[in-house]
């Protein structure tokens, strides 16, 4: 080979030579590999603690309560729940669920955590039997056996007449279905769980209960009206976090009843505060809602009842 071809084939090597050093950087690049490798390990610990609530990626088992889910007077947390809605819902007062529960935090639920929603000790099942059993006792009173037989069952040996007006004396249920007492109608209503109702505003009703649309009625009115306590109890929640109620106050009264009011311009009641029936408790207004109203609710156990089914005819 001649000494021109040689020299070619040296630079033609050295040429090479500088390729193959350009090309080393991009398989060098441990940095660029360690920073995205940083990046997805904050990126996955980013959703976990943000995620805390949305249990799918939890155990189960290993949520507080677990052990109690599906058993009567407990309840398993759904999307979307917050501690003041799951009190309403089983009729309770949130700070007895934060209490029963050993909650730090009333605002930190997580989604398949188990709650107690019953006081310690209580029979989920005992609220209801004694409803059914007055009902059933009191019909053979009111029913078709000579007045000699109802007057020897009450203890009294009257005739007729005098069976009749001492039958409300011992039975407080058939009292209802007669006019006799004094109270009339209101206490009619009442008197089976021994709660007095009255209507919390005058105005006419412009949405009727519908259970699966509406839990109560809406009542109209004019900013500022008087939102009065539609019976005697203490009040359990003041505050708007429940979302579509506005400013909301929920009374709690006997026998596991509650009663709401909601859309208020103004509060004049503090929680844990006894009310009277017919006590101010609110002005009307429209928060959280299209036009001035009174959502009112009446709940037994949690359960939403069509208030005019429990409130005095007007």
């Amino acid at each position: 080979m001649s000494l021109g071809g040689r020299l070619r084939g040296v630079a033609a090597l050295g040429l090479l030579g500088l390729l193959v050093a350009c090309a080393v950087p991009p398989h060098r690049a441990p940095v660029e590999d360690r920073s995205t490798g940083s990046a997805g390990k904050s990126a996955a610990s980013t959703p976990a603690s943000s995620t805390t609530g949305a249990v799918p990626a939890v155990d189960p088992k290993l949520l507080p309560g677990a052990e109690n889910a599906g058993k009567p007077g407990y309840y398993t947390v759904k999307q979307g729940d917050t501690l003041i809605r799951i009190a309403l819902d089983n009729g309770q007062n949130w700070r007895d669920l934060v209490k029963w529960n050993n909650l730090p935090n009333a605002n930190l639920i997580e989604v398949g955590q188990v709650l107690r929603v019953m006081a310690p000790g209580a029979n989920p099942v005992v609220s209801t039997k004694p409803v059914n059993t007055a009902k059933v006792e009191t019909r053979p009173l009111d029913g078709k056996p000579p007045a000699v037989a109802t007057a020897a069952s009450v203890g009294g040996s009257a005739p007729s007449s005098a069976a009749a007006s001492s039958a409300p004396a011992s039975a407080p249920a058939s009292a209802a279905s007669s006019s006799v007492p004094a109270a009339g109608v209101p206490a009619a209503r009442g008197s089976e769980d021994e709660v007095a109702w009255a209507w919390p505003v005058p105005g006419a009703v412009i949405q009727s209960f519908d259970d699966s649309r509406n839990k109560g009625v809406d009542l109209g009115g004019k900013a500022g009206d008087a939102v009065l306590a539609a019976a005697s109890g203490r009040v359990m929640y003041v505050g708007s976090s429940l979302r579509g109620y506005g400013n909301a106050i929920i009374v709690k009264h006997a026998n596991d009843y509650l009663s709401v009011y909601a859309h208020n311009q103004t509060m004049l009641v503090k929680e844990d505060q006894l009310v009277h029936r017919g006590q101010k408790i609110a002005e009307m207004g429209s928060s959280d809602a299209d036009q001035v109203k009174l959502h009112f609710e009446v709940r037994k156990s949690g359960k939403p009842l069509d208030p005019a089914k429990v409130l005095p005819p007007r």
